[in-house]
């Protein structure tokens, strides 16, 4: 298990590092771009489209703002929380993202249009004809599939794999890597005792017709 300053540190900079990237690419596209209009970049597959999103992904849910405003909030509290308990660069790493992708949207809620808490997300990179996100989406998504990834794997986020403590406790002390018996050594024939041992008398007398 990790040192958990450093990997706390990790976490703040994967997270400033989403957060000011997020910030800048939407500045840019609100100061670039026309809302409603599309710049193709990959065909139909990839575009650029200005949109401001009241919702979740996808628009879902307009008009309750508010909770994911609350719901971001949340998120960011847990991950502050959690990461006292850091043993694993992987889970920094993800909750790095994830910290970093829910402030990005949440700055978005408390400060633009129209109001603090209810304010709309920029959204700018457009997938297809499906929907349009952000770099903090991105994150958020990143992290989404590297929590999934730890979990399937038995990874918990202080370092330790599910099961480990109780597989060492099911091996007896004198077993092998596959839990078989080991003959014992020398020195554990010589303390049971000079019986355990024939010596040379022993032998030639048994030899003896």
């Amino acid at each position: 298990m990790r040192s958990g300053r450093p990997l706390v540190a990790l976490l703040a900079a994967v997270a400033v590092v989403v957060l000011v990237v997020d910030q800048l690419t939407k500045i840019w596209a609100v100061a670039t771009f026309t809302e409603g209009e599309r710049v193709p970049l990959v065909g139909d597959l990839l575009g650029l489209t200005l949109l401001y999103n009241p919702g979740a992904a996808l628009s879902i849910a307009t008009g309750m703002t508010w909770v994911f405003t609350l719901a971001a909030v949340g998120v960011s509290i847990v991950v502050v929380r959690i990461a006292r308990r850091l043993g694993s660069r992987t889970w920094a790493v993800a909750l790095g993202l994830l910290l970093g992708g829910a402030v990005g949207n949440l700055i978005d809620r408390l400060v633009r249009e129209p109001g603090f808490a209810v304010g709309h997300v920029v959204d700018f990179i457009a997938y297809g004809n499906l929907f349009v996100g952000n770099v903090a989406d991105i994150a958020i998504v990143a992290a989404a599939g590297l929590i999934i990834l730890l979990s399937l794997r038995g990874v918990a986020v202080d370092g330790t794999r599910e099961g480990h403590e109780a597989v060492e406790a099911r091996t007896p002390a004198g077993s092998g890597a596959g839990g078989e018996a080991q003959p014992p050594d020398a020195a554990e024939l010589s303390a049971e005792g000079p019986e355990a041992v024939p010596g040379d008398e022993d032998v030639a007398r048994r030899e003896t017709p």
